[in-house]
């Protein structure tokens, strides 16, 4: 869940993947979150076998009852995404007003992840240290300690890449005509179809344009080479 989630995370927001289609990186994102939801479950029923085979009781700590909610909540998250985002049923209102949620939701549920991880490293070595203790600091729990401060920097950066205006994919130009102060990057393909007559329209005003003003230096020179 912290590789394979926090890349489906900041796949719209590396710049080299803007050349790439929306519909691409949707399958790309899609895609990315269905592998770690399985690598999630296989994760959790290997877990439970192990409790199982060793007779450990299954959710008592804090650390299974949070990742056991984020898996919850990321499977309500990959439903609703599929739903909502990929399938083309769903109307531009509904994706406008889902978007920010969506992309909220993700987010702590990574953040929750990373929780989860610290609190599993730390549960296993107070478990697994006995001589030397954990409290003795041997080289086992600072190898695992700085694991986790690298958990945390790398959750970090990748908020903070998930946040930033600058990392947003850029929006097509037929968003920028159909959304003029700003919504959704999702639209049918009737209204993407309108956005690029619009543009054909405007690109042929500008060539008029262009052509005028040259056809008016050419009537200013000449009329500059009478008088002279």
């Amino acid at each position: 869940l912290v590789s394979v989630l926090s890349s489906a995370i900041i796949v719209y927001r590396l710049p080299w993947t803007w050349k790439c289609s929306k519909l691409l990186m949707k399958f790309i994102h899609a895609g990315l979150n269905t592998i770690a939801m399985i690598l999630a479950i296989v994760s959790m029923v290997a877990v439970f076998e192990f409790h199982n085979a060793r007779n450990i009781p299954n959710m008592y700590s804090l650390h299974s009852w949070i990742g056991l909610a984020a898996v919850i909540f990321y499977s309500l998250q990959l439903v609703l995404g599929f739903a909502v985002f990929l399938l083309p049923f769903a109307p531009v209102t509904l994706r406008a007003t889902l978007m920010p949620i969506h992309v909220y939701s993700g987010l702590t549920i990574f953040a929750t992840v990373i929780a989860t991880a610290l609190m599993g490293i730390t549960e296993k070595l107070i478990f697994s240290l006995k001589n030397p203790a954990y409290s003795a600091s041997p080289p086992e729990a600072t190898f695992v300690n700085c694991l986790g401060l690298l958990l945390v920097i790398y959750g970090a950066l990748i908020l903070w890449m998930a946040s930033r205006p600058h990392w947003k994919r850029p929006p097509e130009e037929n968003i920028k005509i159909l959304c003029p102060t700003g919504g959704t990057p999702e639209g049918t393909e009737a209204e993407s179809t309108m956005a690029d007559s619009s543009n054909a329209d405007k690109s042929d005003l500008r060539i008029n344009s262009e052509a005028a003003r040259k056809q008016n230096l050419k009537l200013d020179e000449a009329g500059q080479r009478s008088t002279m």
